[in-house]
């Protein structure tokens, strides 16, 4: 079932607190908003939450024998692709325009214009997925460039974003990571792409992409040949304003 509500602060603090609270929130359930007024993204920066955009958090329960929750980052990453490419745009061409891709972890660019993102947190014996898509209006931002669909129905968005994520959580239990991870690379930034890893404050690794691990971690090739291996960070394309 999909949710709606006019305003709330986060989607998914909201079911964060039910899950803390001790409600079964089930698999297959969204929250989207119309607006939120505390939503967050990675590093808890401001989440724009303009009119036409897509809010909106679902829960999954980790159960014995999944591959690690951690590359849930992944699997949602294939369900936007899937959700975006899938609905039309009001032109009636594909709504997924050239240069598309995803950036490990958890975000869909347009080139090197990020489109939509994906925030994970872990609550106790279940992950709360939180997802952000500029399908209206992108916002301006000083640390980097954005981009926003235009011409997407919000609500058939959802529809088809809550089919597709059900169907890749499917295939994540039954089949493990190594078909995700096949599939992910297929529509990830190529091979070879100068990457900079690092947090905010931080001195960036700067490298060129290496693919996944059989786990979905990163791999960075650095400028000595050797291999870095990345499990959680800011990634960026390398080059000004990325």
């Amino acid at each position: 079932m999909i949710h709606f509500v006019a305003e709330t602060g986060s989607t998914s603090a909201d079911l964060a607190a039910r899950l803390r609270a001790g409600e079964f929130v089930p698999e297959g359930d969204w929250l989207v908003a119309d607006r939120q007024t505390g939503g967050r993204g990675r590093q808890g920066r401001e989440w724009y939450d303009g009119a036409g955009n897509f809010m909106g958090s679902t829960v999954v329960q980790v159960r014995f024998g999944d591959p690690d929750p951690a590359s849930l980052a992944l699997v949602a990453g294939l369900a936007l692709w899937e959700a975006v490419s899938a609905v039309p745009a009001k032109a009636g061409t594909a709504a997924l325009p050239p240069g598309a891709m995803l950036k490990w972890p958890n975000d869909l660019m347009i080139g090197t214009a990020k489109l939509a993102g994906i925030l994970l947190e872990r609550v106790g014996e279940a992950v709360v997925v939180g997802i952000g898509v500029n399908l209206a209006t992108a916002p301006a931002l000083p640390d980097r460039e954005t981009v926003a669909l235009g011409g997407v129905d919000r609500d058939v968005f959802a529809a088809e974003l809550a089919r597709a994520f059900d169907l890749e959580i499917e295939r994540w239990r039954n089949f493990g990571m190594a078909p995700i991870v096949r599939r992910w690379l297929t529509v990830a930034h190529p091979l070879g792409t100068p990457l900079m890893v690092g947090e905010p404050g931080e001195s960036p690794l700067s490298g060129t992409f290496a693919g996944l691990t059989e786990s979905g971690a990163l791999q960075l090739r650095l400028a000595d040949g050797s291999t870095r291996v990345i499990h959680a960070g800011e990634v960026r394309l390398a080059g000004p304003d990325r």
